[in-house]
């Protein structure tokens, strides 16, 4: 409780504890700060019987709760980890029968609306982008198992030092060292249930578990957070990843909300959301994008990038390694890993409040690590690392929408399916005998396309007349969302051949040349776009993005 200062203790004992007082003292430096006794609880109900209390109990129960008034307490956070020392003292009649050392740290971890009423993840009552690598903690010697503390140490430093704030815990459980390196390192950790049982589909209803496995699942999702409880790294549980075991969607993340109201819930990572939680999260790859902003919870980006760059002489092996996108050096590594870190600052203004990138290090044959398997290397580099990332906690780029897109409220756009004249893409062309409908132009279901007029010929030819002001400085944008290739052109000009699909509205810096296309009035936006199979869409709009401290 940062607002009052206080830690509540809750002491269990196991056996008579008739009789026996608890003394629990916090110390800082070895210096007592607080001090307080209380009576001895009995050990809690196990976690499988509450399964089959139809998961009614939260944690705690038969417990005795002994607050310590903390003055000036000192709150933990990733640049400021501080940890409080405690002992904990069983007494019967003035005699010690046994002792216990712990720690703690003083935080809260919340889900609140910021100035601009957007919903944002808040730590100590300020709000703060969570940023971090998804993290599967995997050793090329030892599996899940790593070769020693002082390896588990660096993963958590190492992370640090690459500019991150958090870390998702993807699909596994670290031993209790790891998170008390988080803890001393000012790590937070968003924690992943492992997965289990079946898989569904994005937009499949829930599985149907057998009563025996859904027993399971709640013992041990309740083990891992009995477990994790008293670490102040650990602020998001993650109860499904990807649709993987995924059932009674919203009993289990209320359940986990009920068993531990002092964190947040992501209620599902990706895929088969069921409007539960506290954020709404996105998987996208390889570029950011993001969910539009909700009323009641957060919007999430829980998986990005995983851009790849095999290493020679740091592979697990040398075939069929893969990333998202695959790059042959440093360089073209670095520059596109730069580019999506910028694309992703343009989303923080628009209310994104959490970025996840895949992922911390390669993973046998997968090569989207930013440090080889071997933690021998930081692909990119350490400090060229920390200064790009470093910039996403910063002053927010200044955003101005130039053209709007379809994303929200549809904009008018002329089409036609057949092969028109050559002349098709110049600002003369007479285009009163396409047909006229508004954006997004595509067919239903093509994700992160909010499609209003159907397209779903192989091939489409639009255009659309749009004014522009006197363009100031900054970067122009084209913010572009297409399934599949696309050729884009300015008032005749090509400024863009886009290759592929995007899942969302992607930032693309236009070259000189397009600039020089554009002026201020009357402009035509015309674009081709070829789909060869699966959903299809395309739309587009134009910004100008400046850094905060551009005039």
């Amino acid at each position: 409780d940062i607002e009052n200062g206080y830690v509540s203790v809750e002491v269990a004992v196991d056996g008579n504890a008739e009789g026996c007082e608890v003394v629990i003292k916090a110390l800082e430096n070895g210096q007592e700060v607080a001090a307080a006794t209380g009576a001895a609880g009995k050990a809690p109900i196990s976690p499988l019987t509450r399964v089959t209390l139809k998961f009614a109990a939260a944690t705690g129960a038969g417990w005795k709760a002994v607050a310590l008034k903390i003055d000036d307490a000192k709150w933990w956070s990733p640049d400021s980890p501080c940890l409080y020392d405690l002992s904990i003292t069983l007494k019967k009649d003035g005699k010690a029968l046994d002792a216990v050392t712990s720690y703690f740290g003083m935080r809260k971890i919340s889900l609140e609306k910021d100035k601009e009423g957007i919903n944002r993840l808040f730590l100590n009552n300020e709000p703060l982008f969570h940023f971090g690598p998804l993290d599967q903690g995997w050793w090329p010697d030892g599996l899940y198992t790593a070769p020693t503390d002082e390896a588990l140490r660096y993963d958590v430093q190492v992370t640090r030092d690459m500019g991150f704030n958090m870390a998702r815990k993807h699909v596994k459980v670290e031993p209790a060292r790891w998170y008390y390196h988080c803890d001393q390192l000012g790590l937070m950790v968003w924690q992943d249930m492992p997965n289990g049982d079946t898989h569904i589909g994005a937009n499949q209803p829930d599985i149907e578990r057998t009563l025996e496995s859904r027993e399971n699942y709640f013992n041990e999702w309740a083990h891992i957070m009995n477990m994790l409880r008293n670490n102040p790294s650990i602020v998001m549980w993650v109860p499904f990843n990807e649709g993987w075991g995924q059932f009674a969607t919203n009993e289990v993340s209320d359940w986990t909300k009920n068993y531990d109201p002092t964190r947040l819930v992501n209620q599902v990572s990706g895929w088969a959301d069921r409007k539960g939680g506290d954020v709404y999260d996105k998987h996208n790859y390889p570029a950011p994008a993001m969910f539009p902003i909700e009323e009641k919870r957060a919007s999430v980006l829980g998986e990005f990038g995983g851009l790849g760059w095999p290493v020679e002489d740091h592979l697990w092996w040398n075939k069929r390694n893969w990333g998202y996108r695959t790059y042959e050096s440093k360089e073209q590594l670095t520059e596109e890993y730069e580019s999506l870190i910028f694309t992703l600052r343009t989303l923080i203004p628009q209310g994104l409040a959490a970025a996840v990138y895949t992922q911390t290090t390669d993973v046998e044959g997968e090569v989207n690590g930013l440090l080889t398997y071997d933690r021998e290397l930081v692909k990119i580099g350490l400090d060229k690392l920390a200064a790009i990332n470093n910039k996403v906690y910063g002053a927010p780029l200044q955003v101005q929408v130039l053209v709007p897109t379809s994303e929200a409220e549809g904009q008018p756009w002329r089409y036609t399916f057949e092969s028109p004249d050559k002349d098709w893409r110049k600002p003369e062309f007479d285009d009163s005998g396409w047909k006229e409908g508004m954006g997004v132009l595509g067919t239903k279901g093509t994700p992160g396309a909010n499609v209003r007029t159907v397209w779903d010929t192989s091939d489409i030819w639009a255009r659309r007349e749009v004014a522009l002001p006197e363009l100031t400085d900054g970067e122009v944008h084209l913010n572009v969302h297409h399934d599949e290739d696309a050729a884009i052109y300015f008032n005749g000009t090509r400024v863009a051949k886009l290759s592929g699909y995007t899942t969302g509205y992607t930032p693309l810096i236009l070259q000189r040349q397009a600039l020089d296309a554009l002026k201020p009035g009357k402009n035509v936006i015309a674009v081709h776009c070829k789909q060869t199979g699966g959903g299809q869409c395309i739309d587009l709009g134009l910004s100008i993005i400046k850094e905060p401290d551009d005039k």
